[in-house]
Parts: C-alpha cells; structure tokens; sequence
C-alpha cells in the first residue's frame, strides 16, 4: 500500500493510504520511521507504524499531564485509560517515564508530606490516607513518614483551635474538642495530647461561670416543659455533663437556679 497524504492536523498528522485508509500518528512517527508522501508499505510496517504511534500518542499526552505538576503513577495510568489508550501501550509509557524520571512515586511521597509540614494542618494518618488514594504503596508510605516529625504542625493546629474555641467552651468541653478535632486531622492520640499539654490556657472563672448559666438557661427551656422537679433537675445535670462542665459547678449552679 502507499502513502498518498501525510497532513498535519492541530498535534496529530493525517496519514491517508491509498486514498482511502486513514490514520492519525504522530509528529515523532513520521520521524522514527522516515515517512514520507509516495513511500510504498507492507501491512506488517503498518502494524507496527500503528503500534508506535499509539505509544508515542501515549507519552506526549503524559507528558502534557505532568507538564502541570508532579503525578504519581496511578493518576498517570487514569489519564491515558480516560483517553482510551491500550492497557499495553500504558504500561509500556510508564515504563520509559519511569526510568527517565518523569514519575517518581517515592518522591512524590515526600514532597507531598514535607509541603504538608511546611503549609499544612494534616497528621500522619490523614497523609497516609490520600497518599494511598493516589495509589502509592504502604511501605513506600511508610518510609517517607518516618523522615518527619509532626510536632511542630501537631502544636501549630492546636493553638489555631484554641484560638477558634476558648472563652466559647468549658475547660473540659474545650480540652475534647482541641484533642478529638487534632485526631480527625490526622494526628495521633499522644501527639494531640502533647500538643494540648503546651497550649497556654487562660482559666477565667467568671467566663466560665457566665457559660454555664447561658447554657443551663438554654437546657431549661428545653426541659422545663416536660419536666419538674428531681427528674428536671437529672436532666438538667445529665444534659450540662455532657457539654463538658464539672458536677461540682452544675449542682452549685442548680442550686442558685432552681
């Protein structure tokens, strides 16, 4: 068969044959097989024109995904399936991109934990999580974590939360909330603890006592219109305990209230 067009068409070229087969390749085909418009072909040659030019369609557009910004090699492999690229030909992109350094999974791992450090609020565990998500394997994971060390970001999330929740909170109801919000970032129980450990807190009784009646004066409301008496007052209790405030205070507020 021959070649009766080689056009280019935006990042792809047309290769027509015999005036009536056609296919898209790419810039890099016509090179590495020195196409050219007149040129004869066996069906063979076309195959693996065929099979190149899938490749290197392949690589040009992984490139231009990494063009952007680091990938792992999971979000790689997604791009090109989402392009419809053959599961072979990706394999076989990964592979050379891989040995040329274009996808590197280990470093992406620790650029990833060490910009966290740097400008993020996330423990190890989080990490963990969306790392995996990005399919990076465990060990590799698990390896790069252990090169940092999260105290520093473990005690600048907690001042922020003491910031955002003291004054707003009882002691005990603020010590829960700062520990449990440092657990859903990510962080480990014993880094949570040392971190609220070095929080400066400012105890202000009269603040505290204010809380304590603003919220008895909401719980009231609400019981009051089903209950009296002792099982008023337990509801009461019960419902002031579970918001953090010490029994000591709630039974002396009880007193003065009802």
């Amino acid at each position: 068969m021959k070649i009766t067009k080689i056009e280019k068409k935006k990042r792809l070229y047309l290769l027509e044959l015999d005036e009536t087969d056609k296919l898209y390749i790419t810039e890099d085909t016509i090179v590495h097989f020195m196409l050219s418009k007149g040129m004869n072909i066996s069906e063979q040659e076309l195959k693996k024109i065929q099979d190149y030019a899938q490749f290197s369609y392949g690589k040009n557009l992984a490139l231009y995904y990494l063009s952007f910004k680091q990938r792992t090699v999971k979000e790689v492999r997604d791009y090109l399936t989402k392009h419809g690229i053959s599961l072979d030909t990706i394999e076989k992109v990964l592979t050379i991109l891989i040995k040329d350094n274009w996808i590197d999974d280990r470093q992406y791992a620790y650029s990833f934990i060490h910009s966290n450090l740097l400008s993020g609020d996330k423990g190890a565990f989080v990490l963990k999580q969306k790392l995996a998500q990005k399919g990076i394997t465990a060990p590799i994971i698990d390896e790069e974590l252990c090169k940092f060390d999260f105290t520093e970001v473990s005690q600048k999330v907690a001042q922020k939360l003491l910031k955002k929740y003291q004054g707003k909170l009882p002691t005990k109801a603020l010590h829960d909330k700062i520990l449990q919000q440092l657990i859903n970032k990510g962080f480990s129980y014993e880094e949570a603890k040392v971190a609220y450990q070095n929080l400066t807190i400012e105890d202000d009784d009269g603040n505290q006592q204010e809380l304590l009646y603003k919220e008895l004066d909401k719980q009231y409301r609400k019981y009051s219109k089903k209950y009296d008496g002792y099982d008023l007052k337990q509801r009461l209790t019960q419902a002031l305990a579970r918001k953090g405030y010490d029994f000591s205070d709630i039974a002396s507020a009880l007193r003065e209230y009802l």
